[in-house]
C-alpha cells in the first residue's frame, strides 16, 4: 500500500535526456517516490488518487546557485551601469558586494529570514524544490553566521543547501589587508560555522576585484580540513584559471566560467566537476563573452543551470526565465536546460542520490505542469504553467 499515487500524468524522469514516459503514474510512500512506470502497469493500491489530468511531471527545479538571504537592493547601480559605469568601476568604487554588506550587517535576524521567506515563494511558485544559499554578505563572523543560521531556518518549505562565501570579497575594514582577511575566514569564521552544523559547503570569489589564486587555495584548504566539499565564481571577468583550481580541488562546481579555457574545461571533466552556468548575471551585466558551451560539450562536462538571485549582479527570481536566457544568450538546448535545472543541478549540490531525477527511491520532490511538451517549460518568457509543487510527496503549492 503506497501513501499516495499521481495517475494520468506525461512524466519527464530526465533519467537520459527528457526520459519520457507516456500516460504514466508515479507513487510516493515515506516520502520517497515508491512506483514510477506507464499507468497501464499500475497494478497496484495507495491510500490517496491524484489525477493529474494530463498534467506533465518533472522532478522539482534545482536552483543550485544563489545568494538569496541579504538586506537592501542596489537599483542605484542599476542606473549607474546604464549611464556608462563598469561592474568593476561601481565595485571598486565601495559599491557592489560591500554596499550589500552594510545593509545586510544593518539588518536583524528576523529582516533576514522574513524579507528571503517572501523572495522564496517565487521558486515554489515555478516547481523549485531545492535551493542552494550562500552567506557572503556579511564578511564578519556575527553576520555570516546569521545569514547561514536564516538559510537553515528557510529549510521548513523547500530543501536548502548552505554554502560558506565569506571570501566573496574584502570588507572595508580590512582594505589593503586580503590576506590577513583569509586568515579571519579561514581562523575564526568558518570553523564556528561548521562546528554549529550550519555549512554544507564552501565558496569562494575568485577574480581580479575579489582574491586570487593563493588565497582562494588557503580557503579551500582550510574547507577540506573540516570535511566540507567547495564550489567555486571561477572565470567571470578574467581568466585566473579559476575552472582548473576547482578541478585540481575536486570541486562540486564551477560557477560563471566566461573566461575558462579549454584547458580548464578538460581538468574539470576529469575531476567531474559540474559547470553551473549563470544566464542572468551574463545579462544583467550586459557581458559580450560567453562561457565556452562547446567546448563543455565536447568534453563532456554536465551544465547546470542557475539565477545566480543577488541584489548586485542578477536580481532573477525566476528558474524557468534563467532556462530561457540559457536557451536563447547560451544557445542551450530546452533538454539541456531542464537537465540543467533539475539532474545536473542536484549533482553540483552533491544531491545527485536523491534529487534532480524520477526514479524509484528518489525523494519524492516534483511538479506539476499545464504543457503540452517540455520544451515549453524554457520556451515561454514570461509564463508560469506550473499547477503544483510537491515536497518529499506533500504539496506546497497547489492549484489542482
Amino acid at each position: 500500500m503506497h501513501d499516495a499515487v499521481w495517475i494520468n500524468a506525461n512524466l519527464a524522469t530526465m533519467r537520459d535526456g527528457y526520459g519520457v514516459i507516456q500516460d504514466g503514474a508515479l507513487a510516493v510512500t515515506a516520502g520517497k517516490i515508491s512506483w514510477i512506470g506507464a499507468r497501464t502497469a499500475w497494478k497496484e493500491q495507495a491510500r490517496e488518487e491524484h489525477d493529474a489530468r494530463g498534467a506533465w511531471i518533472t522532478p522539482g527545479l534545482v536552483d543550485c546557485h544563489t545568494h538569496l538571504v541579504y538586506a537592501g537592493n542596489r537599483a542605484h547601480e542599476f542606473e549607474m551601469r546604464l549611464k556608462g559605469a563598469t561592474y568593476e568601476e561601481i565595485a571598486r568604487a565601495g559599491g557592489g558586494i560591500v554596499s550589500t554588506v552594510r545593509a545586510t550587517r544593518a539588518a536583524s535576524e528576523e529582516h533576514l529570514f522574513h524579507s528571503a521567506k517572501k523572495r522564496i515563494g517565487q521558486w515554489l511558485r515555478e516547481g523549485a524544490t531545492t535551493v542552494e544559499i550562500k552567506s557572503g554578505y556579511g564578511l564578519d563572523r556575527d553576520t555570516e553566521l546569521r545569514m547561514l543560521r536564516v538559510a537553515r531556518r528557510l529549510g521548513d518549505t523547500i530543501t536548502v543547501k548552505t554554502t560558506f562565501l565569506g571570501a566573496h570579497a574584502l570588507p572595508e575594514e580590512y582594505r589593503g589587508r586580503a590576506d590577513e582577511y583569509i586568515d579571519f575566514v579561514c581562523n575564526e569564521v568558518l570553523p564556528e560555522a561548521a562546528k554549529d552544523g550550519l555549512v554544507d559547503a564552501v565558496d569562494a570569489f575568485c577574480e581580479r576585484i575579489a582574491f586570487d589564486v593563493a588565497q582562494t587555495t588557503k580557503v579551500f584548504s582550510k574547507a577540506k580540513a573540516l570535511g566540507l566539499p567547495v564550489k567555486l565564481h571561477a572565470d567571470q571577468l578574467s581568466d585566473l584559471g579559476g575552472a582548473a583550481l576547482a578541478a585540481c580541488h575536486g570541486a562540486l562546481s564551477a560557477d560563471h566560467l566566461e573566461y575558462s579555457t579549454e584547458n580548464s574545461v578538460k581538468a574539470m571533466q576529469r575531476a567531474g566537476t559540474v559547470a553551473v552556468l549563470l544566464p542572468g548575471a551574463f545579462y544583467f551585466l550586459r557581458d559580450t563573452q560567453l562561457p565556452p558551451i562547446e567546448a563543455l560539450r565536447r568534453h563532456g562536462v554536465p551544465l547546470a543551470i542557475a539565477t545566480d538571485h543577488n541584489p548586485g549582479s542578477s536580481p532573477l527570481t525566476s528558474p524557468l526565465l534563467a532556462m530561457n536566457l540559457a536557451c536563447t544568450l547560451f544557445r542551450l538546448t530546452p533538454e539541456e536546460a531542464l537537465t540543467g535545472m533539475t539532474r545536473h543541478a542536484a549533482r553540483a549540490l552533491g544531491l545527485r542520490a536523491t534529487h534532480g531525477t524520477l526514479e524509484r527511491g528518489m525523494q519524492a520532490d516534483f511538479a506539476l505542469w499545464d504543457i503540452a511538451a517540455p520544451a515549453e517549460l524554457a520556451y515561454a518568457i514570461g509564463a508560469n504553467p506550473c499547477l503544483a509543487t510537491v515536497r518529499a510527496g506533500e504539496s506546497v503549492r497547489a492549484t489542482l
